[in-house]
Formats: C-alpha cells, sequence, structure tokens
C-alpha cells in the first residue's frame, strides 16, 4: 500500500495507475508542444521567419530549426539522465515538463523577421533548444517511471503509456492547430493567429505538473538507493553494456522515428506544396491515422507481455518495410481515397514496434544507470531518424522533384532496422523481465 498527498491510502494497483495516467499527460503534453512547432515549420515559419529565401530554401530553412530540437535532446538526455540516476525519477520529469512549457508558450510571442530581422530565427532557434532539452530528458524518464512501477507480467504494457503520448500529443496539436485556422478570418491565422496554440501550451503545461507533482519515486530507484547503489556517473558505468549492443540497439529504432516525422511532418509540405493537396485535408489524415495509432498501443504491449516481443517487432518491421513501399506512391496518384489509406496505413502499422521500443531500450540497462543509459540511445536515435527525416527527404524532392527518392531513403533505413532487430534478438533474450535486472543491479 501507498499514499496519496492527502495521506489516504492507495492500493498498489491504483498508484500503478497514477503514476501510469500522470506520464501519459506528461508526455502528451510535451509532444503536443514538439508537433506543433513541427506543423508550424511545415507550413507558417517559411514565411514568418524565411521570407527573403524561395519556397523550396524557406521550408529547408523550417525544417532545420526543427532538426534544431532534435540535435538539443541529446543534451537533455545527458543532463537528465544523469541527475534521473543520481537524485531520481520524478523530480527531473518535473523539470523537464516546465522547460518545455516555458519554451513553447515563448515561442509564441517571439516577433517575425519583419519586426526585428535575423534575431528573429535567431530567438527561435534558440528556443527550440530547450524544447529538445526538455523532450531528451522527458523520453526515457516518463518510460521509466511507468514501467518501474509495473507487475513483472505488465512491464510492457505500463512501459507503453508514455509512448501513447507520442500520436496523442499530435492529434492535440493538430486538433488545436486546425481549430484555431478555422476560427480565424482569411489569412489573419498565417498572420497572428499561429501563436494561440503556443500560447495556450502555459495553461496546458500547468494542468500537466498539477498532476505530475503527486505520484511517487520509482520503486526501482527506491531500491537501488536503499542498498547504496547510486552510481557517481552513470552513464560511463551504462555505456558497459558494449558497443555492439548499443549500436544494435540504436539501429532497432531509427526507422520507425524516421518514418514517423516524414508520415507526421514531411508530409504536410510535400502534400500541400508538390501535390497540391487541401492543408486540413493531410492534417486530418495524420490526426486520424494517429488516433489509430496511440488506440492500438495497449494492444500490441499486451501481446509483448503475452508472448514476448520478438516475433512481434520483426514482424511489424516487416510490414513498415513494406509499408514504406506503397506510402508516397499512394499519395502521388493525387486520388484522396488513396492518400487516406496511405496514412491510415501508417496508423495501423507504426505502433507495432513503437509500442516496446521504450522497453527494449530500457531493459537493456540495469536501474542504477538506466536512465542515463535509455536517454543515450533515444536521443541518438532521434535524431539519425526522425530529426534528420524531413530535412533528407525535403532535400531528396529537392533534387528529383519526386518522391522515389525519399522511398528508396526510408527503405534503407527500415531495413537497417530490421537487421539490426534479428541480430539483437539472437544475442540476447527479448522478453528477460527487467524485474531481474533490478534484483541483479540491486543486489
Amino acid at each position: 500500500m501507498t499514499t496519496n498527498h492527502h495521506g489516504r491510502a492507495l492500493s498498489d494497483q491504483q498508484a500503478r495507475r497514477r503514476v501510469a495516467s500522470a506520464m501519459l499527460v506528461g508526455t502528451t503534453l510535451e509532444w503536443y508542444d514538439f508537433f506543433l512547432y513541427g506543423t508550424a515549420a511545415a507550413l507558417i515559419f517559411n514565411k514568418q521567419f524565411f521570407p527573403s529565401l524561395s519556397p523550396a530554401a524557406g521550408t529547408l530553412a523550417a525544417f532545420s530549426t526543427f532538426a534544431v530540437g532534435f540535435v538539443a535532446r541529446p543534451i537533455g538526455g545527458l543532463v537528465f539522465g544523469h541527475f534521473g540516476d543520481r537524485v531520481g525519477r520524478r523530480n527531473t520529469l518535473i523539470v523537464s515538463l516546465l522547460m518545455m512549457g516555458i519554451a513553447s508558450t515563448l515561442i509564441g510571442v517571439v516577433p517575425n523577421y519583419a519586426s526585428i530581422g535575423v534575431w528573429a530565427p535567431v530567438l527561435l532557434v534558440l528556443l527550440r533548444v530547450v524544447q529538445g532539452i526538455g523532450l531528451g530528458g522527458e523520453g526515457a524518464g516518463a518510460t521509466l517511471m511507468s514501467m518501474e512501477h509495473a507487475p513483472a507480467d505488465k512491464r510492457n504494457l505500463y512501459a507503453g503509456f508514455p509512448q501513447m503520448g507520442t500520436p496523442a500529443g499530435l492529434v492535440l496539436a493538430n486538433i488545436v492547430f486546425l481549430t484555431t485556422n478555422a476560427l480565424m478570418p482569411s489569412g489573419a491565422f498565417d498572420a497572428w493567429g499561429w501563436r494561440i496554440p503556443f500560447l495556450l501550451s502555459g495553461v496546458l503545461v500547468a494542468v500537466g505538473l498539477a498532476i505530475r507533482l503527486h505520484i511517487e519515486e520509482s520503486p526501482s530507484f527506491s531500491k537501488v538507493v536503499s542498498h547504496h547503489k547510486v552510481e557517481t556517473f552513470p552513464l560511463r558505468e551504462a555505456l558497459r553494456v558494449g558497443v555492439v549492443r548499443m549500436g544494435l540497439t540504436l539501429g532497432l529504432m531509427v526507422a520507425n522515428s524516421a518514418v514517423a516525422y516524414v508520415f507526421m511532418v514531411f508530409t504536410l509540405s510535400y502534400g500541400t506544396k508538390q501535390l497540391d493537396y487541401n492543408r486540413s485535408f493531410l492534417i486530418v489524415c495524420v490526426s486520424v491515422a494517429a488516433v489509430i495509432w496511440f488506440a492500438t498501443i495497449p494492444w500490441w504491449t499486451g501481446v509483448a507481455d503475452r508472448s514476448g516481443r520478438r516475433t512481434m517487432f520483426v514482424g511489424g518491421s516487416i510490414a513498415l518495410l513494406i509499408w514504406c513501399v506503397l506510402f508516397l506512391p499512394m499519395m502521388n496518384t493525387g486520388s484522396a481515397v488513396l492518400t487516406a489509406v496511405a496514412f491510415l496505413g501508417m496508423g495501423l502499422i507504426i505502433p507495432v514496434t513503437h509500442s516496446v521500443q521504450g522497453a527494449i531500450i530500457a531493459d537493456t540497462f540495469p536501474a542504477a544507470v538506466r536512465y542515463s543509459g535509455t536517454s543515450l540511445v533515444l536521443q541518438l536515435g532521434a535524431i539519425l531518424g526522425g530529426g534528420l527525416a524531413p530535412i533528407i527527404s525535403s532535400a531528396l524532392v529537392g533534387e528529383s522533384d519526386g518522391s522515389a527518392g525519399v522511398t528508396v531513403y526510408l527503405i534503407a533505413i527500415c531495413l537497417i532496422s530490421l537487421v539490426s532487430a534479428v541480430i539483437l534478438f539472437r544475442r540476447t533474450e527479448p522478453s528477460a523481465s527487467a524485474t531481474q535486472v533490478d534484483e541483479a543491479s540491486a543486489a
């Protein structure tokens, strides 16, 4: 039994659910901020902050500021990972949420290029760096908090709750973006109305902070403290798992990240500028696919808990590769129906591997260094996958004036992840209980 902040007793199950819910809410709000920037970068920022560039160059510059957030994420991962392993998961997650919310709110008041010239994109990039650092601390920490509170037979399920924050944040960002756009007079949204969703972030983060303040510290970290096993330099100890295993784990996750950001961000720019699709139509397609993504994560994590991750992850990787062959050609037909099907297919396939990748990475490391190790892998994977994907895709389209190069790029990165997963699962036991790792680390 444990107690809540009013001193009333909570059952272990209630406490676990409270933590899982708090992690879901917090990650949803942080991803709302992150994806809101991505949508604005695809559709708005080229005109507001890079008006002197051509449309293609302006879009590439806007996506570059989007990528800056990914470059900053390893910094956040290293800093928050260190303190998460030294002083605890809970407090570091509170700080990460505050950083993201404050940065996003300030983006809503940054003057545009017409007002302050080159300082406008400079301020935008600086705030994007703060966003990236905040999210770098969130991804691993939220997964660990939820997973480390879970019963031994449901660790994939609980680790999946923070993963659900990714599509939930995307849907929330797109709903707010679309609603604000629909309610504004013609031209007003592009001129100043885009700021409203960013300003709303301040209110949403206050709600998330109130929830996150009332959860208990991770039992695994508490056990490490009680056994006096806190590491002075946790990242150094995390690296002892070996370069090969770290590399395979990193390779395993890059495809899901890259494909997701092509599907969520790059297609908004490509579809509107190259294929003349309506902006709202594409955002709705992405949002409906994200709802499917969100809804199916508990199913897939349940499958992983019952049957193991190996077959499910490898099968999902193969399905993702096949759908990448079809995805952009279906968009290129100009058919709204085929385009919608292409997006819905992504919504069905992406969660198969995304749902358990956080748990797979976390189970690579013992509890005493798990935050540091997991953060490093997650954030490097995010850069190599999601951070570079929109830029690479935009450059490939600019070179060839078509999407064939992007399709080849997605196939190549899917093959990297598939091969990495097969080799990793042959070298290790993918369903090994993290409880055993925790016990070993505390012994």
